[in-house]
């Protein structure tokens, strides 16, 4: 079953949440999903599940890719939920598709049941036309209901119920209007579960919400896994013999916390022993590393004490100009500059490989990418594209002399930019990446790390 909003902060989030809080409760089994690039609501998802959430994003992947992510981690559990991204059929135009990874777009490829969170604060029979209006628009997304948020009173209630009931639309579940928990947000979001000391309490309280406000004799059958074919996997790369084991470093803390769960998946099946360790936490980089990978996150939140943990910093630049491969995404980048100015305007030192720095800012880049390498790079061969996706409040000057990528985005008009650096066996870029799509990004990076093993052995 997927969860969709008629448009973003209808509270999709929310609901999904208590859904899945209601059903760990119970002792259930559940996989979740989300559709989209987006890390911080899967990681409100694991947190409540303890099984990692699977980003379902077929620009980022492929659509082979998205049914067999959904297929093959549903084999094992009784339910699984989807979590839609903004309102059901907010996608681009992409392959003669108007909605093209939209969260309509993945009902129809799983060929799963929607229902739809609607905002009820500000109406009461229009509720009705705008029903009607998301059922009829495409016939081929299988809209099964609808759940009310922020009802405001038993009479309001009635409104809406007799509304609905002259178009036959069935409601799910209400949630009043103060019933359901606010989480916090920033810049990028929700403040993510690294930062939020018990996340235990808001869970129950959830869970409480969702068992008193949700019809769960007809939600469960939805939510029920039906067992059948399992596509065989898009990446067959995945499928050969293994590298020989090599250890990478990957930045795991408050400030390093952006990381696709497949990504990580994809490099132990290559045969990489992942070591997680924390820039902020530890005097030094774990022993033995024949390669780092700095994800995304918020280094700006925590710039102080990344620049307070100079032994670190030192001991990350020695190893990345000794030829260590690493692998540096969007806030990985921002780490290695040399500089990073946050909101407040003050100016933190920072690892200091890169000739740059970043400032942080109120424009929001953000958007699906495609890069073209413009050379070659221990991650990606010169002349080959790759789709991903940019999301950062930063600005980094100056732009590489050489650039790793020319990004361009879906729009015909939109301008190419260089971006990007590629130094001494580095990776760094704005550009998130999802291995699933591209298994031989993961398989050049582990190459790259077993020459530079065997190199310094």
């Amino acid at each position: 079953m997927i969860i969709a909003g008629e448009r973003s902060g209808v509270g999709k989030t929310t609901i999904t949440l208590a859904i899945l809080s209601f059903l760990i409760l119970q002792g259930e089994q559940v996989q979740s999903f989300k559709v989209g690039p987006d890390y911080i609501d899967p990681m409100f998802h694991t947190a409540i599940t303890k099984r990692p959430c699977r980003n379902l994003d077929p620009i980022l992947t492929s659509e082979d890719y998205v049914k067999f992510c959904f297929n093959y981690y549903s084999q094992n559990t009784k339910y699984a939920l989807i979590e839609g991204v903004m309102g059901l059929f907010d996608g681009v135009k992409l392959e003669q598709n108007r909605d093209y990874a939209s969260t309509a777009h993945i009902a129809r490829i799983l060929d799963l049941s929607v229902i739809l969170v609607i905002d009820c604060s500000r109406l009461s029979g229009s509720v009705a036309a705008i029903a009607r209006g998301y059922r009829c628009f495409d016939p081929r997304v299988k809209l099964a209901g609808v759940i009310l948020n922020k009802v405001g009173s038993d009479r309001h209630l009635e409104l809406l119920e007799e509304a609905l009931l002259k178009v036959n639309m069935p409601i799910f579940g209400v949630f009043r209007r103060h019933d359901l928990i606010t989480l916090r947000d920033r810049h990028l979001g929700l403040v993510p579960t690294q930062e939020i000391p018990d996340l235990n309490p808001l869970f129950e309280q959830l869970a409480t919400k969702a068992q008193i406000s949700l019809k769960w004799e007809t939600l469960l059958p939805l939510l029920t896994v039906k067992r059948g074919f399992i596509p065989p996997s898009p990446n067959l790369i995945l499928e050969t013999a293994k590298v020989n084991s090599v250890k990478i470093g990957v930045a795991q803390d408050k400030a390093f916390s952006f990381y696709y769960q497949d990504n990580l998946d994809t490099l132990e099946k290559l045969g990489a022993e992942l070591v997680f360790w924390s820039p902020i936490e530890e005097p030094s980089l774990p022993l033995g590393l024949k390669g780092l990978y700095f994800g995304g996150g918020f280094p700006e939140m925590f710039a102080q004490r990344l620049a307070e943990n100079q032994t670190v910093r030192e001991a990350v630049k020695k190893a990345i100009a000794s030829g260590m491969p690493t692998y540096a995404e969007c806030g990985g980048l921002m780490y290695l500059c040399e500089h990073l100015i946050d909101f407040e305007q003050k100016i933190w030192p920072m690892v200091g490989v890169l000739p740059a720095l970043t400032q942080m800012g109120k424009s929001l880049t953000l958007g699906y990418r495609k890069g073209t390498a413009q050379q070659d790079s221990s991650t990606i061969v010169a002349g080959s594209s790759i789709w991903g996706h940019e999301f950062h409040r930063s600005q980094i000057t100056p732009l590489p002399m050489y650039p790793l990528f020319l990004l361009e985005g879906l729009s015909k008009n939109a301008p190419q930019i260089a971006e990007g650096w590629t130094v001494a066996n580095l990776h760094a870029s704005y550009l998130h990446v999802h291995f699933g799509g591209y298994p031989a990004v993961a398989q050049r990076f582990l190459n790259s790390c077993l020459a530079f093993s065997l190199r310094v052995s």
